[in-house]
C-alpha cells in the first residue's frame, strides 16, 4: 500500500527531474547556438559548398593502409522546409592521387567510383554506411538538420575528455539516433564526438568517434577544422589531414554529375 508521504514524494521525484530534464534541454539549445557563432554563424549556415585539399590516410588495425592526395568537394542544396527525418542532402565529390585520376562521388541518388576503366555504382552496404557516417557528423547536423521534427539537445554538463575541459550534449532524432558531441569549454568547437550504431555486416553495435582540430578560417568567418580523425571500436580507421580549406567556391552544378563520355560498369557486390 502506497502511503500519502510516499506519493507525495513520488511526485516531487518526478517534478524534480522533469525540471532537470527541462534545464538540460534548455542548455543544449544555447550550447548548440554558441558551437554555431563559433563555426561563424550565419556565414556556417548560409555556407553553400566547400573544397578540402591536403592528404587522406587510411588504416587497418591501427596500420596505415592508405595515403593519397585528397581534394574534397562539397556542395549544399538548400534543405527544404519542413526538413524531412533522417534528411540526407548533400553532393560530394572526392578526387585522389596527384593527377586527380580516382573520383568518388556521393549524392541523393547514390554512390559512384570513377576510375578510367569507367563508371562502376558502390555496394548498397557501402553507400548506407558512408550516408550513416553523413547524418550523424555534427557539422552536417548543424548545417542541414538543424530544423528537423524530432531533433532535441541536452546538456550533459562539464566533462574532461582527453584531457580537455569539454561541455557535452547529446543530440537525439526520430530514427533513435544519438550522438553525443564535446564542445570546448572555452571556444565551443566542436572537439570531438561519439556515435553508436549497429553493423549490418557483423551484426554488432560499433563505437564511432570523430575528432576534430586546428580549426582555421575558410573563407567570412567560417571555421572549419583542417584535421579530422575517425576511430572504429577504439582502431584509427581515417584521417583527413587538409593544408587549404575554402568555401565560396561556385562550383557548377555539373562538377557533381557522373562523366557521360565513360561506360557504366556493373555494381559492386
Amino acid at each position: 500500500m502506497i502511503t500519502r508521504r510516499a506519493f507525495a514524494a513520488g511526485l516531487l521525484f518526478a517534478a524534480g527531474a522533469k525540471a532537470q530534464t527541462s534545464r538540460a534541454k534548455e542548455r543544449g539549445q544555447e550550447l548548440v547556438k554558441l558551437a554555431i557563432q563559433a563555426l561563424g554563424g550565419d556565414g556556417f549556415l548560409n555556407m553553400q559548398d566547400r573544397l578540402e585539399f591536403g592528404r587522406a590516410y587510411t588504416f587497418y588495425r591501427d596500420r596505415l593502409s592508405g595515403l593519397s592526395v585528397a581534394r574534397l568537394y562539397t556542395r549544399y542544396p538548400e534543405p527544404p522546409n519542413p526538413v524531412p527525418e533522417r534528411y540526407y542532402g548533400i553532393y560530394e565529390r572526392q578526387d585522389f592521387g596527384k593527377k586527380q585520376e580516382d573520383k568518388v562521388l556521393f549524392t541523393p541518388e547514390g554512390g559512384f567510383e570513377v576510375t578510367y576503366r569507367g563508371v562502376r555504382p558502390m555496394a548498397d552496404d557501402s553507400v548506407a554506411k558512408h550516408r550513416e557516417s553523413t547524418v550523424t557528423n555534427f557539422l552536417y547536423i548543424l548545417r542541414q538538420r538543424l530544423h528537423e521534427p524530432g531533433l532535441t539537445f541536452e546538456s550533459k554538463g562539464i566533462a574532461v575528455v582527453e584531457n580537455r575541459r569539454v561541455e557535452a550534449v547529446d543530440v537525439y532524432d526520430n530514427a533513435d539516433r544519438t550522438v553525443t558531441v564535446y564542445l570546448g569549454a572555452t571556444d565551443y568547437l566542436p572537439a570531438s564526438q561519439r556515435y553508436m550504431r549497429f553493423d549490418n555486416f557483423y551484426k554488432e553495435r560499433v563505437e564511432e568517434i570523430t575528432r576534430f582540430a586546428k580549426y582555421k578560417d575558410a573563407g567570412g568567418g567560417v571555421m572549419w577544422p583542417l584535421d579530422v580523425q575517425r576511430e572504429r571500436d577504439g582502431e584509427k580507421v581515417y584521417n583527413m589531414f587538409s593544408e587549404k580549406v575554402t568555401i565560396g567556391n561556385n562550383f557548377d552544378s555539373g562538377f557533381f554529375e557522373l562523366p557521360k563520355d565513360q561506360p557504366m560498369l556493373k555494381k559492386d557486390s
